[in-house]
């Protein structure tokens, strides 16, 4: 089984890969939030050496003017599409999901424009309308869906709860359906560090089932990854059809200096494997305001799978680590 950097590459969390005809491409939160950019390379070794496209910057004010957070690349409806999050200024937690459209057929080379705001259906009042982000999409027989993190109602609460929706998608970047809530923080593993909290879903489907991965908690050392799985015969739009898995999947690990996993995607690997890309720091403290620790760096780890078929989280011994970690900004 092929052996891949690790870190893949430094101070880049919430890492985005994606396999389309026999090319990766990487995506992924950058430091200053304040861009978006695009790396592609045959191979996933090659990753961290390939130039970097910007294809997008922050607006100067207004919409789209901080907080640019977790872009994902999708080939979606015969178009290539990023998903990203983007604050307001003034007001820098306005925080929504926004879309770019490539206007040919090579993210790399052709031109990238604005597809603005993702909307709700016709109807649906609730979505987009608070805290929103980390929107990812998926195909299944014929239809496409979108899940993505948002706050309801919580104008004052403390703490703020972020709970994971989920509708069918009309086109890129437009609802087809109401929302529903799929996840809530229900445990105190969801709960931790003053935020309750779920948000970055991944989705897989394996063995005839549809597995959704999240992340949980505040985004120090208790950040960990959480599951739903459904069967794929199930109404996906039926919250009763999601199931959560009781405890977290992938938590903080001191011993091999894993501290606060997630954020993570799934894809195929050079031989045909199912990979997991994630992000997670190599230590515990971190000082000050963890938006300004930028030392969470971008993994890929291949998924294992139990005798029901479902995956697991397992970072192997010899492929921790490969590579000297750089951490900058640390007191």
């Amino acid at each position: 089984m092929s052996v891949y950097p690790s870190p893949l590459l430094m101070q880049r969390a919430d890492p985005y890969l994606l396999k389309k005809d026999g090319k990766y491409y990487f995506t992924a939160t950058v430091p200053d939030y304040d861009c978006i950019e695009l790396r592609a390379a045959q191979h996933i070794r090659d990753l961290p050496d390939a130039p970097a496209r910007i294809l997008w910057k922050k607006h100067p004010l207004g919409g789209m003017a901080c907080h640019i957070w977790a872009p994902e690349l999708h080939y979606i409806m015969g178009q290539w599409v990023i998903y990203f999050a983007a604050g307001h200024k003034p007001g820098k937690w306005n925080i929504r999901p926004y879309t770019l459209i490539c206007k040919g057929n090579d993210p790399m080379k052709d031109e990238w424009e604005e597809g603005g705001m993702l909307q709700a259906a016709a109807g649906d009042q609730y979505p987009f309308t608070d805290f929103s982000l980390d929107m990812t999409v998926f195909e299944h027989r014929g239809r496409w869906y979108a899940v993505w993190a948002q706050k309801f109602g919580t104008v004052g609460a403390k703490p703020p709860i972020s709970c994971l929706c989920m509708a069918e998608l009309e086109t890129p970047t437009r609802l087809k359906s109401p929302h529903v809530v799929i996840s809530k923080p229900d445990y105190d593993w969801e709960r931790r560090g003053g935020f309750w909290v779920n948000e970055g879903p991944a989705v897989l489907k394996h063995g005839g089932k549809i597995y959704l991965t999240f992340s949980a908690s505040a985004t120090g050392a208790c950040y960990c990854m959480g599951m739903l799985r459904a069967d794929e015969d199930a109404d996906l739009l039926d919250p009763a059809s999601w199931k959560k898995d009781r405890e977290p999947v992938f938590k903080t690990d001191a011993d091999r200096r894993i501290f606060g996993p997630g954020h993570n995607c799934f894809l195929e690997g050079e031989e045909g494997e199912i990979l997991t890309a994630l992000h997670f720091r190599d230590y515990e403290k971190i000082e000050g305001d963890p938006l300004n620790d930028h030392n969470r760096h971008a993994h890929v780890m291949p998924v294992q799978f139990d005798e029901e078929g479902a995956p697991l989280f397992r970072f192997p011994e010899d492929a921790l680590y490969t590579v000297p970690v750089r951490n900058t900004g640390r007191k």
